[in-house]
């Protein structure tokens, strides 16, 4: 600062013209807009659990109260997931690296969104009753599915920290983070294998994840090739 002020005295063409001063309010207010993105993910993300809430503080759960908070806590964890895994394509497609710094915000409420899904289902519509859990996840396989794509996404939340990233080592973090391949294809297997009737929703996610899957086996493959 002293020395742009000795280079470039008061009343400077630096100054006159704007071009050194905008600089320096960029810096200042580069923070600020970055506060305002993490929190507009942060609350698009939070947005749904916050009308779940509404919906069961004014009764309007529907027909089948038990039904809409288990499922709708089970879209979002997928929908979240699969916006997880869109992130880096949208970065190849766009250049831009914004996006990139929200994805572990997205993935962990994804990974949150899972966890009160099971817990809804273990709570709110079993009543915690060990013989009937333990005759769903032997007799259904959704359910055995949908519980091994929690235990795969278990590792990946645990290790989302950057103190985990240093510990593990960058290579090692990456290949236990690739383990969101299997989660996506996991969740999106359990809806499919859940749904009776209608399967268009489940196969939108499926070809989805083809698309995405699709996209990141090609730049592993130029990647390879250059």
């Amino acid at each position: 600062m002293t020395t742009a002020v000795s280079a470039h005295p008061a009343g400077s063409m630096a100054d006159r013209t704007g071009k050194a001063a905008p600089r320096g309010r960029e810096r200042r207010r580069a923070p600020v807009k970055d506060r305002v993105w993490w929190w507009a993910v942060f609350g698009a993300c939070g947005a749904p659990l916050a009308a779940l809430g509404l919906w069961a503080a004014t009764g309007d759960l529907g027909v089948n109260p038990v039904e809409t908070i288990v499922r709708h806590l089970g879209d979002w964890a997928l929908r979240l997931l699969v916006a997880t895994l869109a992130i880096s394509p949208l970065r190849y497609l766009t250049g831009s690296t914004r996006p990139i710094r929200y994805r572990r915000m997205v993935g962990l409420w994804s990974f949150a969104y899972a966890v009160l899904h099971v817990t809804a289902y273990a709570v709110v519509d079993i009543g915690l009753h060990g013989p009937t859990m333990i005759s769903d996840l032997t007799e259904r396989p959704y359910i055995m599915v949908g519980m091994a794509g929690l235990l795969t996404l278990i590792p990946l939340a645990a290790t989302s920290p950057q103190a985990m990233v240093r510990r593990l080592g960058g290579r090692r973090w990456k290949r236990l983070h690739r383990l969101v391949y299997v989660a996506g294809a996991l969740g999106a297997a359990h809806y499919l294998m859940m749904v009776k009737a209608d399967i268009t929703e489940p196969m939108i996610y499926i070809a989805l994840l083809v698309l995405l899957y699709g996209i990141r086996l090609g730049r592993w493959i130029v990647g390879r090739s250059v």
